[in-house]
């Protein structure tokens, strides 16, 4: 029998603590279950479950097993992929979720030279403002754009880091007044992210070192990063986003850095995954292009001027 398969077989049942609802969910019989819990249990030379008419539960052992079934299984699975990888090509569909702005401007053309180098894997990229289920929306992995991601339970990994720039036009500048210390932006309309910034407070550093927080507040508030800029842009009030948004205007003069001499916290850049109990070879494989592509991106320009 094969090990990992009854491995499976155990999880299921330990799981439910029920032979019978282990073989209606792998669509098989309670005798088949038996079976490969019992090769299972002569394999480890040890009984893993406690059974009778009534109940089953785990024994020490199988407490164990079930605690590391999962990393083994992953341990099996990547070390397949890594020795299918040297014989053969990626091949097969990726699903990627990705916010509006990055997808169009960055993740598009990193997509575009994975393709050409792994041709015979195709690519669907989705919007994903930052709340789709992945399961759900049968997703691979999802690109999330956060100073933290504050659901810990997501197993993520750091792609890159953006900086962000605070933005307005001169001609509200010049009707509101333009800010000397990020203190100032109290008195402002300030166009604030939901989701990149639910708590509404922005953090700045100074060339010293010294951090500075701002509660700021709005008449306008969005999770849509676009909307923001695009009430920036009609004069409304000042807005903070990833320089890829913004950094043509500014260097066009459509937009001003606003407190130039203070560094914006940055955004961390996350891939997003289901679950690690089986990340195909493809998705690891991009994940890895992904660090790979974004790991030297400039995101700024040298012809901005501030005033």
């Amino acid at each position: 029998m094969n090990t990992m398969e009854c491995i499976e077989v155990f999880v299921e049942v330990a799981k439910g603590l029920s032979f019978t609802k282990a073989a209606e969910r792998l669509g098989t019989s309670r005798s088949v279950i038996s079976k490969k819990i019992a090769w299972l249990e002569q394999t480890f030379e040890t009984q893993l479950l406690q059974r009778n008419t009534k109940r089953v539960s785990l024994t020490e052992s199988g407490e164990i097993l079930l605690r590391n079934a999962d990393s083994v299984s992953r341990a099996v699975t990547e070390l397949k992929d890594l020795v299918r990888s040297t014989v053969q090509q990626p091949t097969g569909k990726i699903r990627v979720g990705s916010p509006p702005s990055f997808g169009a401007v960055h993740l598009a053309p990193a997509i575009q030279v994975f393709l050409e180098t792994y041709p015979a894997v195709h690519v669907t990229m989705q919007l994903d403002d930052g709340r789709s289920d992945l399961i759900a929306e049968n997703m691979d992995l999802t690109v999330r754009i956060a100073p933290r991601l504050e659901d810990t339970s997501q197993i993520a990994y750091k792609i890159a880091v953006v900086p962000q720039v605070l933005v307005a036009t001169d001609a509200y500048l010049d009707r509101a007044g333009w800010p000397a210390h990020p203190t100032d932006l109290k008195r402002h309309n300030c166009l604030v992210h939901t989701l990149k910034t639910p708590s509404s407070s922005w953090q700045f550093t100074d060339t010293h070192g010294q951090l500075h927080r701002v509660q700021v507040s709005g008449s306008f508030t969005s999770n849509l990063g676009e909307s923001l800029r695009h009430l920036a842009q009609r004069h409304y009030g000042i807005s903070l986003h990833p320089r890829y948004m913004v950094e043509e205007l500014i260097a066009a003069g459509g937009l001003r850095v606003v407190l130039p001499e203070y560094q914006c916290e940055g955004l961390d850049i996350y891939a997003v995954i289901q679950s690690k109990r089986y990340l195909p070879y493809k998705v690891r494989l991009f994940i890895a292009h992904l660090r790979n592509h974004f790991k030297d991106t400039n995101w700024t320009s040298s012809t901005i001027g501030n005033r």
